[in-house]
């Protein structure tokens, strides 16, 4: 493999102002992956929420550039081959997590320390 173009990224655990926990991905100052809130009463902190139940490793960031949120996500899991299975078809059952709202919350400011 030939090397195109490489990042040097950092990974943080930040706490939020409401007290989760999140792990966040970021490219460089004011350009970062935000991992979606698994307390909140939206449609993908509920589907998040869910989904972490049965598949602890599964991760969703949202994508968050100039304090906004760009509506891109990176999506992944560390699963082996029979969980992929078991991942695809718990997705594709039901469509309750639809009726929920989404949410965009404010960008919060970020502190270095600890």
């Amino acid at each position: 493999m030939k090397v195109i173009k490489e990042w040097n990224i950092k990974v943080k655990l930040v706490r939020t102002k409401r007290g989760a926990i999140l792990h966040m991905i970021e490219l460089k100052p004011g350009h970062f992956f935000l991992e979606q809130n698994p307390l909140k009463e939206s449609k993908y902190g509920v589907a998040y929420r869910k989904i972490k139940q049965s598949f602890p490793e599964f991760y969703l960031f949202w994508e968050i550039k100039d304090n906004k949120y760009t509506g891109r996500v990176l999506a992944g899991a560390f699963l082996e081959k029979d969980e992929i299975d078991e991942f695809v078809t718990l997705l594709a059952k039901t469509e309750d997590f639809k009726k929920f709202e989404h949410i965009l919350e404010e960008i919060e400011e970020i502190e270095e320390g600890e």
